[in-house]
């Protein structure tokens, strides 16, 4: 007699039948096993601990492996190390479009906490792009299986390459001219209240420190103001860095220069603070509205700029037909689209590339760039010489 199924759970607190649990699943590994895992979730937990410092990423890649678990013993009934190439091909249509929605996507398309009875691994139907992704991280998990000796074979490696036209490589950043229609819808916000003129306050200083500092979102949210600090450079002159801890923890020097500590020197004293930060300060770079001193999340951060974007987006077509493209484009855009923008930008400038590269925390520029050094007193000098944001 078969075993019931179980409901859809989170994989934190998900527990498999012995006959679903991958013990004897058709495609596991023979030979010698580089991990202590059982069964398929011990596996696919073992393969999440290694993002488990970094929330995004670990978010992601665990929504992903718990999705393709769950469809496999539920919908399926076979372990997910019995999956084959066709059965993954089977996986895909169905995140289309989950079905039965009533096991599969969260009433009303509502994000319930990861506890919670109502909790669904979905929230609606994924588009093409999202599609796409969840197969590229899922992809990356049956490769490190297989590596780490638990799978025989990635049922996912036999999959035809892409062959559409590669699209340009960035198309998400804003052109100049709408960059400066968002810069414009900025500096109209009103004012009248003494919380209007905070929350302006705020949304330029964000703006500036993710165009200028060519920040993620999430570097936003979790450095401090007391890693501004200043040195002097070769030839005496003061100059102002910022200390990023930013993906996979990794550490580096952002330019602070001197249009950025304008900028945040007047945020602070809208809130009440002095100009400058002093070293080792606490105060999170981008603080809520009214008195509290406590970090924004990525979401609050993120909500902030899609706001203002969508805002800015409804101006420009008020205007008219002829905007109404420009308007649809600019209401995609997203708080990462900033940090392309500082990219493009500064690369239109002629900044050296070495220097965009390090500034913005990029690995490389190409298989030899770790070969490439540049000074951070040049990297300074050209960053605050040529890339502005010019209120």
């Amino acid at each position: 007699m078969k075993t019931a199924l179980p409901a859809p759970r989170p994989i934190d607190a998900l527990e498999l039948p012995a006959d679903l649990d991958g013990r004897h699943g058709t495609n596991r590994a023979d030979g010698h096993r580089l991990v202590v895992a059982h069964t398929d979730l011990d596996a696919v937990r073992a393969w999440l601990g290694r993002f488990a410092g970094t929330k995004t990423t670990f978010d992601s890649y665990r929504k992903e492996a718990e999705r393709l678990l769950l469809w496999s013993v539920l919908q399926m009934g076979k372990p997910l190390s019995s999956l084959t190439h066709e059965d993954l091909l089977v996986f895909q249509h169905f995140l289309a479009d989950p079905q039965p929605a009533a096991r599969w996507t969260a009433d009303g398309g509502r994000k319930h906490p990861r506890n919670d009875p109502r909790w669904r691994p979905f929230y609606g139907p994924l588009s093409a792009s999202s599609q796409r992704q969840a197969m590229v991280i899922l992809n990356v998990m049956f490769a490190w299986l297989v590596q780490a000796g638990y799978l025989a074979g990635n049922p996912l490696s036999l999959s035809r390459q892409r062959t559409r036209r590669a699209r340009p490589r960035i198309v998400r950043y804003l052109s100049p001219e709408l960059w400066l229609e968002v810069k414009t819808f900025i500096q109209g916000m009103p004012t009248q209240t003494d919380r209007e003129r905070e929350h302006h306050a705020r949304v330029r200083w964000l703006f500036t420190l993710l165009h200028l500092g060519g920040l993620r979102i999430t570097e936003g949210g979790t450095n401090t103001m007391g890693r501004f600090f200043r040195r002097a450079d070769d030839s005496g002159k003061d100059r102002w860095w910022l200390e990023v801890t930013g993906k996979g923890g990794k550490e580096r020097l952002v330019p602070a220069t001197a249009e950025m500590m304008t900028e945040l020197g007047t945020y602070r004293r809208t809130r009440g603070l002095p100009a400058l930060p002093s070293r080792g300060e606490d105060t999170p770079l981008v603080l809520p509205v009214g008195q509290s001193l406590k970090p924004l999340t990525r979401a609050a951060l993120h909500r902030i700029v899609k706001d203002v974007f969508s805002a800015a987006a409804e101006a420009l077509r008020a205007r008219g037909d002829a905007d109404a493209q420009r308007a649809d484009h600019l209401e995609q855009a997203s708080a990462h689209w900033l940090r392309h923008s500082a990219a493009s930008h500064m690369a239109n400038q002629q900044v050296d590339l070495r220097l965009v590269r390090d500034n913005l925390g990029h690995a490389s520029l190409t298989t030899t760039s770790q070969y490439l050094h540049v000074d951070d007193d040049r990297r300074h000098r050209e960053t605050d010489e040529k890339h502005r944001i010019d209120w």
